[in-house]
């Protein structure tokens, strides 16, 4: 059975990784100050976004996510095609109607399926598993990468689900935004109060950086800590012990909302590759997405992995 997955744009995963293992990508328009860009991870707009400073405008951006009819037209002209069995993986539907989008979407496409695959002389049925992965930007990277090892090591579309169902029950996402001012205005541009001024005000004067947590579709700050870079430590160490303690998967994914020269040179970095390397998890780091950087600002750090249940302690 040839069994593909699918992730929206949102999911931090290295290039490389998306184009090797042939992963479909769900893209995301963006219009800001009358640039319409399409997030579809292509590592060159990525670099544009960056190079011409976009990102710290990006807080006035309209984000628009593929449309019903837009998810259907993809699985029906390629999907479909190439695929018996697909595994769409999505952000969490908490911050995004990308999961009800392709959810409303997959009952079409498993109405119409058989004549794109007629007409392409392909036989034999296709299905399609819509799974909310309950987290965002990194953390979306743990199933993603999940649903591939296991697929390339021949497990049924059962197992598979079962098993990518509950890491999205156990999977812990971290994020650390270098802006409150923006991450305020970028909150009220969609509606969000969680951010105030005053709140933005005095963590910008005093230096405070939030580190906010998702677990099971809910984002909320864990930690709030003196300076972007002395915050990026203590996340990047406190990954470190989890991984010694033990991951449910050996993957953790890394994202960062511009050159990974910087995030390679963050303090605690190279000692969590360290960690990864003796431990035996591989670590993915890759840039942000655009869509990402919108919402958190550039120089974002995003992190992800897979763990038994416990309290975030920082």
């Amino acid at each position: 059975m040839r069994i593909g997955v699918v992730v929206d744009s949102t999911c931090d995963l290295p290039a490389a990784f998306f184009e090797n293992r042939r992963i479909g990508i769900l893209p995301i328009t963006i219009q800001v100050d009358g640039q319409t860009l399409s997030d579809t991870r292509d590592p060159a707009e990525t670099a544009r976004f960056l190079s011409e400073r976009v990102a710290e405008r990006g807080h006035d951006a309209e984000t628009a996510p593929y449309s019903v009819e837009q998810i259907r037209e993809v699985f029906l002209s390629r999907l479909v095609l190439e695929h018996d069995f697909v595994f769409c993986l999505t952000v969490t539907s908490t911050r995004s109607p990308i999961f009800a989008n392709a959810t409303q979407a997959s009952f079409a496409i498993l109405k119409d399926y058989k004549a794109a695959r007629a007409a392409a002389n392909v036989t034999g049925p296709f299905l399609l598993r819509v799974i909310d992965t309950q987290n965002l930007f990194a953390a979306q990277g743990v199933t993603a990468v999940e649903a591939v090892r296991m697929a390339e090591t021949g497990e049924s579309p059962a197992k598979i689900r079962e098993r990518l169902e509950y890491l999205a029950q156990n999977t812990y996402g971290y994020v650390i935004p270098r802006d409150l001012y923006y991450v305020r205005a970028r909150a009220q541009k969609k509606g969000d109060r969680s951010v105030s001024w005053v709140s933005a005000a005095l963590g910008t004067a005093l230096d405070v950086k939030p580190l906010l947590h998702c677990y099971r579709g809910e984002t909320r700050p864990v930690a709030k800590l003196r300076g972007f870079e002395h915050a990026a430590e203590k996340l990047l160490g406190y990954a470190a012990e989890r991984v010694r303690a033990g991951l449910l998967t050996p993957t953790l994914c890394l994202s960062y909302g511009g050159d990974l020269a910087e995030l390679e040179a963050l303090p605690g970095y190279a000692g969590l590759m360290q960690v990864c390397a003796e431990a035996g998890v591989e670590a993915f780091a890759s840039p942000m997405s655009i869509t990402g950087m919108v919402n958190l600002g550039a120089g974002a750090l995003a992190l992800g992995f897979a763990a038994p249940e416990h309290t975030p302690a920082f």
